[in-house]
């Protein structure tokens, strides 16, 4: 059975103070290994001399690829050129900088919405490439793509032990709790608290809430990218995720309850669903010997919970 062992490695983080580079950050301080950060003032990831420069000089021998310019909807609409031309800049520096120096394992994450918009549910990892995209975020989706891809022709050419990763919808601590610019559980935890605050008598939710969502909390999220780069080695990505879905009228009555909000819920059928059902297929992650442990509602708890102490909302 592969079996690559981490004792001693030095790890690159890029996007360590992210919510998924610090959740991994945190899951490598578990190992005896060193793990390597870069602020973004003493590295531009997007600066293809500087990426070179500063990855020959620290040497690591194993690199998570974490960074990213992520969002919502919002963002991807509005901004469809920073997320289709600094996600490809991020990517194409790191990955090619790490086969230049040697680096003998790199994980690559991506983001579940790759996969064509119709595809079959729950979703496969072989569905790549099989439809079109969802449009509200092919900008991103197409920078994935090419990542995964880019991975996977160093692999191919050069034999590296590149792999790359599909995470399901995330959320957890150090998640973007911005009101415009973030994804549907740190948006909903915002909405509904400061509905409270505030005694609103109901709080909008965009869409009808009948579309199905898959929720992994960014903890487990890291606990697989370790198991991944410990325990996977092979050409075609590899999901993650629960393997349980939730409608968002389901979801948002959830974060109603958790955050105490008393009012009612109008969801706003004037605004886009975008996918109706995204579910990822975790058999093969399953079947490696990993599955994740933190349920939903405890999640989302713990995570409102670090809001608040850190007043992020």
């Amino acid at each position: 059975m592969y079996n690559f062992n981490l004792h001693n490695k030095s790890i690159f983080v890029a996007g360590h103070n992210g919510m998924v580079g610090s959740a991994i950050c945190r899951q490598l301080k578990k190992f005896e290994l060193e793990i390597l950060t870069a602020e973004k003032r003493e590295l531009d990831l997007t600066d293809k001399n500087a990426v070179s420069a500063w990855m020959s000089k620290k040497r690591p021998k194993v690199v998570i690829l974490a960074a990213a310019r992520v969002g919502g909807i919002v963002a991807n609409n509005s901004y469809p050129v920073e997320f289709l031309l600094e996600n490809l800049k991020i990517q194409n520096n790191v990955i090619e900088t790490s086969f230049q120096i040697g680096v003998e394992k790199l994980l690559f994450l991506g983001s579940s919405c790759i996969y064509p918009k119709f595809s079959k549910q729950p979703i496969k990892e072989d569905y790549l490439l099989t439809g079109e995209l969802e449009k509200s975020n092919e900008w991103y989706a197409i920078a994935k793509i090419a990542g995964l891809k880019l991975c996977q022709a160093f692999r191919k050419q050069y034999g590296c032990d590149f792999i790359s990763a599909m995470p399901t919808n995330l959320y957890g601590p150090n998640d973007n709790f911005h009101p415009e610019l973030s994804h549907v559980p740190a948006a909903l935890l915002r909405r509904f608290h400061e509905a409270k605050l505030r005694g609103d008598a109901e709080v909008e939710v965009w869409g009808t809430g009948k579309p199905r969502r898959e929720f992994l909390h960014v903890d487990d999220l890291a606990s697989a990218c370790v198991y991944l780069l410990q325990n996977y080695s092979e050409m075609q990505t590899i999901n993650i995720g629960t393997g349980r879905d939730i409608s968002i009228s389901e979801f948002a009555n959830l974060i109603k309850k958790i955050t105490g909000y008393k009012g009612k819920i109008l969801f706003d059928t004037g605004k886009p669903d975008g996918t109706m059902v995204k579910k990822l297929d975790v058999t093969k992650l399953n079947r490696l010997g990993w599955k994740s442990t933190i349920e939903l509602r405890a999640g989302l708890t713990s995570t409102y919970c670090w809001a608040l102490d850190e007043k992020i909302i």
